[in-house]
């Protein structure tokens, strides 16, 4: 079989690229519907608002749990990123800490959806759960350790300690619109700060 020419390489990575993105379109547009529409939302809604074709959806996802899935693990990976571009980008490593933790509240909105998407699967939401816990709990860890460092907060806190509160008061936020969960969380992290002296 002769080798391929590169008139030919360059569609087939075109081809490749155009899929990427249009998987990465679905992926984005589908955690934005599952937040307003809940993760029962119709496939042409997700499909719209990713400008794709219903059939490009299902030929990435074939059944609803993977895209649910999906979406799950890209919005952990997006969270998981953040958090060393934010200690070089953020004015102190209290300002990453802020912002980090800010975008983890707009991921657990989203999450708290899925993981009711998932509980008919409890193999597959079990390690989706561990999946969470080992990409984000070391971010976490670096954060809080570099506010340390910096003295901006107090040492003792534990990643896990301090994302399972966040997650705590983030319950209830869907049922309650006088409930605002950031407030609280804001509270939390004015607790963490260290006492200046005087």
């Amino acid at each position: 079989m002769p080798p391929e020419s590169p008139a030919e390489k360059a569609p087939a990575r075109s081809k490749r690229a155009d899929a990427l993105r249009n998987q990465e379109a679905v992926l984005g547009a589908a955690a934005e519907v599952f937040v307003t529409s809940g993760v029962d939302a119709p496939i042409r809604q997700i499909a719209a608002r990713a400008g794709v074709g219903m059939a490009t959806i299902y030929r990435h996802f074939p059944t609803r749990a993977d895209l649910v899935t999906a979406v799950y693990r890209h919005q952990i990976e997006a969270c998981a990123e953040a958090g060393p571009h934010l200690l070089t980008t953020a004015e102190t490593p209290l300002a990453a800490l802020r912002q980090w933790i800010d975008l983890f509240v707009d991921f657990l909105v989203t999450k708290h959806g899925l993981a009711d998407a998932l509980q008919s699967d409890s193999n597959r939401f079990a390690a989706l759960h561990t999946y969470f816990l080992d990409r984000l709990m070391p971010v976490c860890a670096e954060l809080l350790d570099a506010a340390v460092e910096a003295g901006d907060i107090r040492p003792g806190t534990q990643p896990y300690e301090l994302m399972r509160g966040i997650g705590n008061l983030c319950i209830g936020r869907d049922s309650d619109p006088r409930y605002d969960p950031r407030r609280l969380i804001d509270l939390l992290l004015q607790g963490l700060r260290q006492p200046r002296t005087p």
